[in-house]
């Protein structure tokens, strides 16, 4: 059984049955079926139906908000938005997908020889809770408007939320089975990628998971994308605009409860304004509205569940235990619901846990650099490497510091963001390939060469 519980309140939700094996095999052959004719299907005419998609997507927003809140906390003002980039998402591979897929000519000493983009058959898409209607969509509209069809496997606590996507395909009037829901108890997930009418597996989620989903998929040939965890560096110098930076690093620590894999996790400022961006942040932070994800007012819902809130706990209590300082927060809450406080930790160094570990929540660690080579130092001391930050008014160094940054992508002066029209993915324990822009539609694909004589 799925069980999905409040986290305002820890009461069930919800009680979704597992599907058996039996089931599961069955729903998978439903998506493998439907591959052919969907793959034959011209490019334009499946572009209409991801239109189409996007379209419904919109039309449940508020339900969908609703779900969202309910189910994993996020607060209903962020829940809108990400509803409106999966119908985005939607929109922009329907319009760009055919040039994406367009064929290449390469010279050789044929007569013609150029490579061609077919779709490899069904995918396994495994996610996550956190943002569960944009990382559902990230998976399926790049895929489906390939001309793969897709199997989903949501995470148990937004079952909810997964049905509402099945149904939005549904209200789009799309073909069956093109893509299937498929809940499923996570210990069953090994005989989903391992049938043998998946093609390829996409997983987002933590670096532990996912060795092991890559794991299963290498025994068995399979390719698979990787999205996994995060402890992404916000480097602040000293010419930095430090309001607007101090702006963005609270937006980026604390959006979705601080529950993002490319929040801004280590913020590292140099020396002689260290003590000026901590007030900043500070000032800002503190302002920030604790509360019911339902309403419109609330800054920061609850984390989303009890185990992940009492871990979170335990980075914050190792930190300050370490020497750090706690100028916010710090303390778990009377009350029911998993609520987390907006928690501010300064003079955090190398060998303590929120630097060492990725903190899911709204827990901001702060961290001295004597100049920007330091800086760059401390960012690259990771395991991860997904995204990163760099603030400062020096166009060439910020480039040059990007350029070295050990991520899969670095905002200069903006927020670390997910976007259909960029490529977007992580080295190290972030995981492997690329999800969105032209880079992603391309992974679930064969690049077969034609050579003509």
């Amino acid at each position: 059984m799925l069980i999905a519980r409040n986290p305002m309140d820890g009461e069930i939700l919800s009680e979704t049955p597992s599907l058996n094996s039996e089931q599961m095999h069955e729903r998978i052959g439903d998506a493998y079926r439907a591959f052919d004719t969907w793959q034959a299907m011209p490019i334009s005419e499946r572009a209409e139906i991801l239109r189409a998609v996007g379209a419904a997507l919109r039309a449940d927003k508020p339900r969908l908000a609703e779900l969202m809140a309910k189910e994993m906390g996020k607060p209903v003002k962020e829940g809108g938005p990400e509803v409106e980039k999966g119908a985005w998402c939607s929109e922009y591979y329907a319009e760009h997908a055919e040039a994406y897929l367009a064929r290449e000519e390469l010279p050789s000493d044929a007569s013609l020889s150029y490579v061609c983009y077919q779709p490899l058959g069904t995918i396994l898409g495994i996610l996550p809770w956190n943002a569960p209607v944009w990382l559902a969509f990230r998976f399926l509209a790049p895929a489906l408007m390939a001309g793969n069809t897709c199997v989903m496997k949501h995470d148990p606590h937004v079952q909810g939320t997964a049905s509402a996507i099945a149904e939005a395909f549904q209200k789009a009037g799309a073909p069956d089975n093109i893509m299937v829901n498929l809940p499923l108890a996570t210990p069953e997930v090994e005989q989903a990628i391992c049938d043998p009418r998946i093609s390829a597996v996409s997983f987002t989620g933590s670096d532990r998971a996912g060795a092991k989903v890559a794991s299963m998929a290498g025994s068995v040939l399979k390719p698979v994308v990787m999205e996994l965890g995060g402890s992404d560096p916000f480097i602040v110098l000293a010419d930095a605009d430090l309001d607007t930076a101090a702006d963005v690093a609270t937006l980026s620590r604390i959006i979705n409860a601080g529950q993002s894999c490319i929040a801004a996790k280590r913020v590292i400022v140099e020396e002689s304004v260290y003590d000026v961006f901590i007030e900043k942040v500070q000032s800002r932070l503190a302002k920030l509205k604790l509360g019911d994800p339902l309403k419109g007012d609330t800054d920061i819902g609850p984390i989303a569940r009890e185990d992940l809130r009492t871990n979170l706990h335990r980075q914050v209590t190792e930190t300050i235990e370490a020497g750090a300082q706690c100028l916010l927060g710090g303390e778990l809450p009377d009350g029911p619901g998993y609520f987390y406080p907006v928690t501010l930790l300064t003079d955090v160094t190398e060998g303590m846990c929120a630097f060492r570990e990725e903190t899911f929540g709204p827990v901001m660690a702060v961290i001295r650099a004597t100049d920007a080579e330091e800086a760059l130092q401390l960012a690259n001391e990771t395991d991860y490497g997904l995204g990163a930050g760099v603030w400062t008014q020096n166009a060439e160094l910020a480039e040059q510091l990007a350029l070295r940054i050990e991520s899969g992508q670095v905002a200069i002066n903006g927020i670390v963001k997910t976007d259909p029209r960029l490529p977007s993915g992580g080295i190290k324990r972030s995981g492997y390939g690329r999800e969105l822009g032209p880079h992603g539609i391309k992974e679930f694909v064969n690049a077969k060469q034609i050579w003509i004589k």
